[in-house]
């Protein structure tokens, strides 16, 4: 921990003092090298209102659990970004072409968007279009199918609409089409394994049992969330049901399945890892995954203008969003974050169970930005 940085680590500090954070990490890299890394409180779920101080210090709840390191978490939309850099590198090596139409490489697709329109969140299937179950979640044939066979929301490349639910699953199978490997084993081999960077797609055993239990800060937080009954918003979350209940999300089968829009397990050092061999042009550690070229092309702005889902102007890259700041990165349902801020030089990644807004992180960013 650099002493320039304190601001930031008070910061990270008073979010568990004050009662607003129960279990996080938070890492930033800056200038190329990791300046922050900071792990606090319990990854045992923890009722709302408690609080857990950082470091070893946790209340009798969750008092033998504190988190690691190498504790994982689920980081919700944090992990489209990953997901489209699965099929990014596939772009890169020239055996997928952005601009393709999706049934020449998913021949059973009926909708005309093409690869670049699905990694834009603009090819018009947000929402999974047949009821299904909660434990459809494992089902990955039969949500593929669905969304091979549905009629799109809007013409494909007309508008945006954050693919919230569906992401990961046309992403994915495109990765699986082309290369043969699900794209939680593509992950693993391609890029978690070469950069070494502890994220997966799809958890074992061992890798479940360091992970920690997502809990609400305010119970009333997921209404807030889900949007008006019946929305396009509310479409895109709830089917299948129970991706926002800690009882579906803490489960063995949410954990082991792959569900690449919302449930990348990650720890907060990978994802500042990631974001800082994407910045450093492709390479980390003198192994590089992606050319100068593709990183400069999935960065740039594909889309900007209203985002049916979001219900607000955005503006969205291959697989993340810009902002005006020239930083690009994604947040997650919940308050989970990574990004990385060329102007300013630094990557950023906060990763907590502790389901909320995402006031947490403007306050740290801010606390980071007066240390620079």
């Amino acid at each position: 921990m650099h002493a320039r940085f304190g601001p930031v680590r008070d910061c990270f500090h008073d979010l568990f003092a004050a009662g607003r954070e129960t279990g996080a990490g938070l890492t930033i890299w800056y200038d190329g090298q990791p300046v922050v890394d900071l792990v606090g409180g319990s990854r045992s779920a923890v009722p709302p209102g408690s609080a857990v101080p950082p470091g070893s210090a946790v209340p009798a709840v969750g008092a033998d659990h504190p988190w690691r390191p190498d504790t994982l978490v689920n980081v919700y939309s944090v992990g489209k970004p990953v997901a489209a850099l699965c099929l990014l590198t596939l772009v890169d090596r020239g055996r997928v072409d952005l601009d393709a139409p999706v049934p020449a490489n998913w021949p059973e697709f009926r909708t005309p968007a093409t690869v670049r329109q699905v990694l834009s969140h603009t090819a018009g299937l947000p929402a999974f279009p047949v009821p299904r179950p909660a434990e459809a979640i494992a089902d990955w044939g039969l949500l593929c199918a669905d969304l091979a066979a549905a009629e799109p929301e809007w013409t494909p490349g007309s508008v945006a609409g954050e693919h919230a639910w569906t992401y990961g699953h046309l992403v994915g199978e495109l990765v699986r089409r082309v290369d043969g490997r699900s794209v939680g084993r593509f992950l693993a081999e391609e890029i978690a394994g070469p950069w070494r960077l502890d994220l997966a797609f799809g958890l074992g055993a061992a890798d479940q049992r360091r992970c920690a239990d997502v809990s609400y800060g305010d119970p009333a937080w997921p209404d807030r969330t889900h949007g008006e009954p019946g929305s396009l918003r509310a479409r895109a979350l709830d089917n299948p049901p129970g991706g926002l209940d800690p009882a579906v999300v803490n489960s063995p089968l949410w954990r082991s399945a792959e569900i690449p829009a919302v449930n990348l397990h990650a720890t907060a050092s990978a994802l500042a890892r990631l974001y800082a061999g994407l910045l450093a042009g492709g390479t980390l550690d003198g192994v590089r995954l992606f050319s100068p070229e593709l990183v400069v092309e999935a960065t740039r702005t594909q889309y900007d203008g209203p985002d049916l889902v979001l219900d607000r102007r955005a503006y969205w890259t291959l697989g993340m969003q810009w902002e005006p700041d020239g930083s690009w990165g994604m947040g997650g349902i919940g308050g989970s974050s990574a990004w990385a801020d060329p102007e300013r030089g630094y990557t950023f990644a906060y990763a907590t169970a502790r389901l909320a807004d995402h006031d947490r992180v403007e306050e740290l960013v801010e606390a980071l930005h007066s240390c620079l």
